[in-house]
């Protein structure tokens, strides 16, 4: 890798695709990403994505997170390992149409999590792509387990793992809203935006949130700041944004001062 230390970018699954619908791309919002990430024109950047409505609705179908109870939800798994997939095949075609040097690596082949967390994952292939100046793609998929079998992983705790893993500078997460907030803006119109955060604040606003109630199998915004405090405590700033506007991702990654959350240790 070179001397610049990697860039987290997350793409949530509620800007790729419409969480609405099934199977349901936003191909005009993936294109659009994708270009902003070429004029950025990274050193050393890692890219990870959600599942949206590709992964979700398959994995809730057949219990796929709670791990292997019946025969029957095998073929659960591997549909929802293969919608995923297709999500990223269409991601990886915005990329290298924008001419970004870039290879998907799947989850499910390189990681084995124990009930639910990650605990073996062998980056061979991940560290050797950077060296050479490509472009990693992840993305939350059906992994084995080996307590549960099987369960989803989400892509908020391979973000925060990779950026331990690869001493990340920074983390871009690409939300729906203008960052985080005290309460949901999609239900609460005068909800506050949180602008800038501390670790000890981001815990009390994780404790805060996290009796709230979702049908992401991953968790929802609670799950996120979850996963990212580990990644704070480390002295990794991470940025909230939101990727369904234009330039924000390209903003958020060349470090312009844009709207949204800003969270640092101290």
């Amino acid at each position: 890798m070179s001397e610049a230390k990697p860039t987290i970018l997350k793409l949530g699954g509620s800007v790729i695709t419409d969480k609405d619908g099934e199977l349901a791309a936003k191909t005009e919002v993936i294109n659009r990403i994708a270009e902003e990430i070429k004029r950025a024109d990274m050193d050393n950047l890692v890219i990870v994505h959600g599942g949206g409505s590709f992964g979700h609705p398959t994995a809730q179908k057949y219990g796929i997170k709670d791990g292997l109870k019946e025969p029957s939800q095998k073929v659960g798994f591997s549909e929802t390992h293969h919608v995923m997939t297709v999500l990223n095949g269409l991601i990886m075609d915005a990329l290298v149409w924008h001419e970004i040097p870039s290879l998907s690596i799947t989850p499910s082949t390189c990681i084995m999590t124990e009930n639910g967390r990650i605990k073996y994952f062998d980056d061979t292939v991940l560290c050797s792509c950077m060296k050479m100046g490509f472009v990693p793609v992840l993305y939350g998929d059906a992994v084995l387990d080996e307590k549960l079998g099987f369960t989803v992983l989400s892509g908020d705790q391979l973000v925060a793992h990779l950026a331990l893993k690869l001493k990340a500078q920074k983390i871009v997460v690409g939300v729906d809203t203008d960052g985080l907030y005290e309460a949901d803006p999609k239900v609460n119109a005068s909800a506050k935006p949180y602008l800038r955060l501390n670790l000890e604040q981001l815990k009390r606003v994780q404790a805060k949130i996290s009796g709230a109630q979702t049908t992401d199998v991953t968790g929802g915004m609670a799950g996120k700041i979850a996963e990212l405090i580990p990644a704070v405590e480390a002295g990794i700033s991470v940025q909230i944004i939101n990727a369904t506007r234009n330039l924000r991702v390209l903003r958020g990654l060349t470090g312009e001062r844009i709207e949204g959350t800003i969270i640092e240790k101290a």
